[in-house]
């Protein structure tokens, strides 16, 4: 069973800033410090870039039907404005998934002034795991979206454009 979920949500701030937060590892600091009720905590290997690999650790009971799983960054286009991650061990692989991605799009709305982030899930459940589908929540991605959208403007406010 292959699908896909998806959410958008328009920031008042050029895609180059939104770019330069979704591209860096400040967005693990950010994913940590607003999902704390349901991330326990993240370890990252790497620099950020590709081939980086974060291990998140949930809360007991933050996550459906697993502890941990450990993620890849696969892609980082800075010229497209796409990050994609997939896990590599773990989580949704243990509960009978072929792939889970998560890629976070930065789209330009108004050149300059306002953009898009786009967070998708895409994901592949072997036939007889099908019912584990609906662990597929993209809710903690719109929180970090909206985190992270917070942070953009209070730097826009403060002067930081």
């Amino acid at each position: 069973m292959i699908g896909s979920i998806s959410k958008e949500i328009q920031v008042n701030v050029p895609s180059i800033k939104a770019w330069e937060l979704y591209s860096s590892q400040a967005l693990a600091k950010i994913t940590e410090e607003k999902l704390k009720n349901v991330i326990e905590k993240l370890k990252t290997e790497g620099d950020g870039g590709v081939g980086t690999i974060v291990e998140i650790v949930f809360t007991p009971g933050g996550a459906q039907g697993f502890r941990s799983y450990k993620e890849k960054f696969t892609k980082i286009d800075h010229e497209k404005r796409v990050k994609e991650t997939e896990v590599i061990e773990g989580g949704y692989l243990d509960l009978g998934f072929n792939l889970f991605r998560v890629r976070f799009e930065i789209i330009d709305k108004e050149e300059g002034t306002s953009c898009i982030t786009r967070s998708t899930i895409e994901y592949d459940v072997k036939e007889e795991f099908e019912d584990n589908a609906s662990f597929v929540n993209i809710e903690p991605l719109v929180m970090l979206m909206q985190a992270a959208a917070d942070i953009l403007l209070i730097a826009k406010a403060n002067g930081h454009n």
